[in-house]
Parts: structure tokens; C-alpha cells; sequence
């Protein structure tokens, strides 16, 4: 939680800060959670969990190609250390999200915020295809503006 609250203070992930971090890490129907450490020191994490109740890429993809939404599986919760970033950690722990839900015959999602300008570079070269940018009502006074995306096929 410390490299989280590391994370949120430099770059403002998560938007919100939790009440209890430790449980939004592990929130939802989790499939699957991945550390990365480097140099015997934490510094990266990913979550993999079926859809949920704010999530929107599963019922675009699913709306798309013809499928139900418990087809596909939420990569989240992904954040690097600062002093760790430029090492591939985050596409390595996106690639151990992605393989786990091709193992369990899913169609890796996700919603990234839009201001989150280099989580949304890392999808784009990694070939993950933008579905739709929409605005999702967070709280009465906060509106959020949500790139939906789905991995290659």
C-alpha cells in the first residue's frame, strides 16, 4: 500500500484515494493479482477479476462481437513505481493478466481514466484496441471521461 500511496501522490492514481486501500487492491470477483519485484523490492501490481458494477469495456466488447460479458475478464489496479518505470514492468505484468485470461478462455477489458495519459500509451502499444471514450457519472459531483479498451484478438 505504500507503493500505491506512492503512485497516487506523483501521478494521482487512483483518482480517489480509498478508505481502505488494501481492499481496493484485492475489490470484485478477483480471478488473479501479480507483483512485480525488482531488486528484492516491490514495485508493480495488476489485478484480473470478471466484470463488475462500474465497468464498462465488458459490455462494449461483449456488445461487439456477440457475446455475453462473463466472457471477458478486467485487467486493473495496474500502477509501477515511479523509480521503476522505462523497464517493461508494466507490460510484463499486463502480459501475466492477459495470458491468465486467455487461460481461462476470457477476452482481456479494461477502463482506464482519460487523463491517465501514459496507462493509455502502454495499451495503444501494446496493440489494445480503443472501443469508446465515454463520460461515467463517479459520484453527483464528479464525472469521469472512461477510455474502454479490449486486447488483440
Amino acid at each position: 500500500m505504500r507503493l500505491l500511496a506512492e503512485v497516487h501522490a506523483r501521478d494521482g492514481y487512483p483518482v480517489n484515494w480509498p478508505d481502505q486501500p488494501g481492499e481496493w487492491l484485492s475489490h470484485g470477483p478477483l480471478l488473479g493479482s501479480w507483483v512485480a519485484e525488482l531488486e528484492g523490492g516491490l514495485v508493480g501490481h495488476v489485478s484480473l477479476s470478471q466484470g463488475g458494477e462500474g465497468d464498462l469495456a465488458p459490455a462494449l466488447w461483449s456488445e461487439r462481437n456477440g457475446a455475453t460479458p462473463d466472457t471477458t475478464a478486467v485487467v486493473s489496479r495496474l500502477f509501477v513505481a515511479p523509480r521503476a518505470r522505462g523497464r517493461r514492468i508494466g507490460a510484463l505484468l499486463i502480459g501475466q493478466a492477459v495470458e491468465e485470461a486467455r487461460r481461462r478462455g476470457l477476452h482481456p477489458v479494461l477502463d482506464v481514466v482519460a487523463s491517465d495519459t501514459a496507462a493509455a500509451a502502454l495499451y495503444e502499444r501494446l496493440g489494445w484496441e480503443l472501443m469508446a471514450t465515454v463520460e461515467q457519472q463517479w459520484s453527483p459531483h464528479q464525472a469521469v471521461t472512461i477510455h474502454c479498451y479490449a486486447a488483440p484478438s
